[in-house]
């Protein structure tokens, strides 16, 4: 019996971890949307986000997921550096401010996440051979 109540209790706590890191992935991700539209360039939004985003990175990024992360984040970095919607505001009045700050909060969500990523990545190939 004692060997069922180890076993189940590392189960139980990567299951508690998996949804500690959606939850944080699912805030992170709505805030900046959110955040975006209605509170660009907001100090304690950049802050939550960026606390939630070495979250995300800590419970749930595996070794498989590091390139495909670091793509990501790359992409929405550059992609908010350039302001790619601000034509958008000649069709909709304010439409590619929003489209830019919901961009520009999906990048610094993002930063945390492919830096200790990419960090994981270096540890990993630093590693000796067997």
């Amino acid at each position: 019996m004692s060997q069922q109540g180890e076993t189940a209790r590392p189960a139980t706590s990567r299951r508690a971890v998996g949804i500690i890191g959606g939850l944080a992935f699912a805030v992170g991700f709505i805030l900046a949307l959110i955040g975006g539209i209605i509170a660009r360039d907001n100090a304690g939004v950049v802050l939550v986000l960026v606390i939630l985003g070495v979250a995300v990175s800590l419970l749930n990024i595996t070794a498989k997921e590091v390139v495909p992360v670091m793509l990501a984040a790359v992409a929405l970095i550059v992609g908010a550096g350039i302001g790619a919607f601000t034509p958008l505001d000649n069709i909709f009045d304010g439409f590619g401010k929003s489209l830019n700050g919901i961009v520009n909060y999906l990048a610094v969500f993002m930063v945390p996440v492919g830096v200790i990523s990419a960090v994981r990545a270096v540890m990993a190939m630093a590693r000796p051979v067997d």
